[in-house]
This record gives C-alpha cells, structure tokens and sequence, in this order.
C-alpha cells in the first residue's frame, strides 16, 4: 500500500472541511488560501470525494463543499481510498516471474502489514483529527473576514483620466488602426 502526497492532502482538507463547515458550505479557495494548496488540485481531490459519498457540493454564491455525513462516521482510510489509486496488489509492476517469487518469500509479510495499516486507517476517524486540532487550540472561524466598511461621509476619490487611452470598448474601436500599435 502507497500512501501518496495526494492521501495526505485529502485527509487535510477534510479535517480543514469538518472545522469550519458549522454553518455554511465552505469554498474551496479557503481552504486552499489555508492549506498552500493549488485550487484546481483540490478540485480534483473533492471531485472524487464527492463521488465516494464522503462530502456534497453547493453550487452558487455561498456554495462550497460540507461533510456528507458526521465526522465519527468517515474514517480516515475512506478519504484514502477515495482519491488514491491504490492497486489491490502492489506487485503488479513487476513482471509474472518476479512477482511470484516476492509473494513466495514475503507475500504473508506484506499482506499482513498492509491488512494492519488498513485497519489502523478505519480506526481513526475524522472526528479524531479534529478533536486532535481542538487540542492543539486551533479555532476555526465562524465567519470569513469582512472588508472594512467605508466611511458615509468620506469623499470619493477621483479617477485618474489617461490621455489617449479609450475609456470603453466602444472607444477603442473608433481609434485609427496606426494608433493602435
């Protein structure tokens, strides 16, 4: 069993989902901003979490992404296996010879250490993970931060006219194609 920079981030964002999802969906450029995590790469991490079942998405402004289900009942090797491509049989590399003589020599070894890994997975939850950050004293946010109203009787600032540049689409096309370069 491989367990890849792709499972570990999983199981990140869902952690970082199951803090903050309290009262609204949460978007995923949050949790990006957050995690110092590409956005598209988090697309495709919880597009095959939503096919797994584990979260739903929200379409629309205040849409993002919630648990499916409550934090004790996903386990941390249901986000794994959702969005790893893990083989059943890690000796597939290799070519028939070889592959027999490995599970010959150690097949039990390694079937066994993957079948304990597997059920140490199960046994951790996501519920675990957070209480864990609970106890380190993260807290999550209720709400994102708001920008800073401005003020009623403040004066607007005056925009500043470039000379010689169109102010609208309809403008630029009535400048002479020479003027343009």
């Amino acid at each position: 069993m491989r367990i890849t920079t792709r499972g570990q981030l999983a199981v990140s964002a869902m952690t970082d989902l199951a803090l903050r999802q309290k009262m609204r969906p949460v978007a995923l450029s949050t949790i990006s901003a957050r995690q110092g995590t590409s956005l598209s790469y988090l697309e495709q991490l919880f597009s095959a979490l939503r096919r797994a079942g584990l979260v739903d998405s929200t379409r629309g402004p205040g849409g993002g992404y919630t648990l499916a289900r409550n934090t004790d009942q996903i386990s941390v090797a249901e986000i794994i296996l959702a969005v790893e491509n893990l083989k059943t049989d890690d000796l597939q590399s290799l070519d028939v010879g070889q592959a027999a003589q490995v599970k010959s020599m150690t097949g039990e070894l390694w079937s066994t250490f993957n079948a304990r890994v597997m059920e140490y997975l199960q046994s951790v939850t996501l519920q675990d993970l957070v209480a864990e950050q609970h106890a380190k004293g993260v807290v999550a946010e209720e709400m994102a931060p708001v920008a800073p109203r401005p003020k009623l009787n403040a004066k607007p600032r005056p925009l500043m006219a470039r000379v010689g540049v169109p102010n609208s689409v309809f403008a630029l096309g009535t400048i002479p194609l020479l003027q343009r370069r």
